[in-house]
C-alpha cells in the first residue's frame, strides 16, 4: 500500500511502517506510534484505531462522526464488511469512556515529577 503526495513523493506500508494515515494526523497519530504492534490480531488494531478516531474527535471540533469502516481481503477490490460508527453508538462510547478512565489512571501511576533545587 502506498501513500502518494501531490508532488509525486510516496510512503510505502511496510513493517517498519506498518499504516498510512491521511486526514488530522496530530492528534490520534500518536497513539498509534506508540501503541501499534506487528502482531496484533484483527480485534486489537481496530479497538486500537477507535481509541485514536476517539482522540482526534475529542481535540479537533472540525473532526466528528461518522466513521466509515470498510474491510477488503488483499489482492482483491471486494468489500467483506462495512460499519458506520454513529453518534449513538454503544461500543464506541463505552470504549471512549473507558479509555479516557484508563488514560487517568495510568498518568495518576506514573512517578511524580520532581523539581531539583
Amino acid at each position: 500500500m502506498f501513500l502518494i503526495y501531490p508532488e509525486g513523493n510516496f510512503i510505502e506500508a511496510s513493517r517498519d511502517e506498518p499504516f498510512l494515515q491521511i486526514g488530522e494526523t496530530k492528534y490520534g497519530k500518536p497513539i498509534l506510534v506508540r501503541a501499534l504492534e506487528y502482531q496484533m490480531n484483527f480485534q486489537q488494531v481496530v479497538k486500537l484505531l477507535l481509541v485514536s478516531f476517539d482522540s482526534t474527535l475529542r481535540t479537533n471540533l472540525s473532526v466528528g462522526l461518522p466513521i466509515d469502516y470498510c474491510d477488503f481481503e488483499s489482492n482483491k477490490l471486494e468489500i467483506r464488511k462495512q460499519l458506520r460508527i454513529e453518534k449513538n453508538n454503544q461500543y464506541f462510547a463505552m470504549l471512549s469512556d473507558s479509555w479516557g478512565e484508563s488514560l487517568k489512571k495510568a498518568v495518576a501511576g506514573l512517578p511524580n515529577f520532581e523539581f531539583k533545587k
